[in-house]
């Protein structure tokens, strides 16, 4: 009886195979060249951010090799390709298993009517983790920030330890871990992106004469600038922006410093310290606070 169904139906069953066959191969083909484009195209990104970013120093004066920047990049490119080579292979092998129960005469209507029925039911009770991956995906693609950048992301501020799709870590000054969503992130502040400016404002004495500290001032960033341990990290000499502020018997001078990324912060530390040197040995003096002598925050004696 076997024998005989499968004497009468042997044509259908080796056409059935030979469509069952070339739909496979079809796919693993297509999967392949999909593959190949999408790593064309992460490659082609991460050029393109590097003549990028190459126009937008070439008025600076770049002192070290950018690898770690590099790296990033190209580790960024490979998490994107992988994640886009897995929902091409989801695609592309859903469709080709769907495809092969229609060639075996099962009746593919009521299941693509189901996987779209489950398809709603999942976007609509999953519409913040869709919004979590494709944020995050955007991030990815756009550079915004990555691991080790410092950056404010809202009520969360500090250093970037982690990047998924879904969420970003950031360790805060006093050592707390934040986790936060990337769906969440309506805007970010990165500290640590091209290049960065540490500012030094140094509130002087209102009877001292500006030329004079201006001179001092000019000599010792100079000096700075000049430091082999300090030199590799300046971007650009620094420069003093002028006075911007005047009031309670102080001021105020400006100092800017262009810097590597992630630098600002020691190099702001180290030249505070090297200009307050050369200030003491110019007899250059910095301001005190003027207390009121009545009223709230008066000066007591006795």
């Amino acid at each position: 009886m076997v024998a005989n169904w499968l004497s009468e139906n042997s044509s259908a069953l080796i056409s059935g195979a030979i469509n069952i066959a070339i739909v496979i191969v079809v796919a693993v083909i297509l999967r392949a060249v999909v593959g190949r484009v999408i790593d064309q195209l992460a490659r082609r990104m991460v050029s393109s951010r590097e003549r990028l970013h190459r126009t937008k120093m070439a008025t600076r004066i770049v002192k070290a090799a950018d690898h770690a920047r590099r790296e990033r990049q190209k580790q960024r490119a490979e998490t994107i390709a992988s994640v886009l080579k897995s929902v091409a292979t989801f695609v592309i092998f859903g469709i080709t298993f769907v495809t092969i129960l229609g060639q075996v005469g099962i009746n593919i209507g009521p299941i693509i009517a189901s996987a779209g029925v489950v398809g709603l039911a999942i976007g609509f009770g999953a519409q913040s983790l869709v919004q979590d991956f494709l944020s995050g995906l955007f991030m990815m693609m756009e550079d915004q920030y990555g691991v080790g950048d410092v950056i404010d992301a809202g009520d969360a501020v500090g250093t970037v330890e982690a990047v998924t799709l879904r969420i970003t870590k950031i360790r805060d000054l006093n050592g707390g871990l934040w986790h936060v969503r990337n769906g969440e992130i309506m805007r970010v502040c990165n500290m640590n992106q091209d290049w960065a400016n540490a500012v030094v404002e140094l509130p002087l004495d209102y009877t001292v004469d500006l030329d004079h500290a201006k001179d001092v001032i000019q000599r010792s960033i100079d000096e700075f600038a000049e430091h082999p341990e300090y030199s590799p990290k300046i971007l650009e000499r620094p420069d003093i922006n002028g006075v911007v502020g005047i009031g309670n018997g102080a001021v105020t001078i400006r100092v800017l410093v262009t810097t590597q990324p992630g630098e600002q912060w020691s190099l702001g530390r180290a030249l505070r310290e090297h200009l307050k040197s050369g200030m003491d040995e110019a007899g250059v003096k910095v301001a005190y606070p003027v207390l009121p002598l009545t009223g709230a925050g008066a000066t007591q004696s006795g």
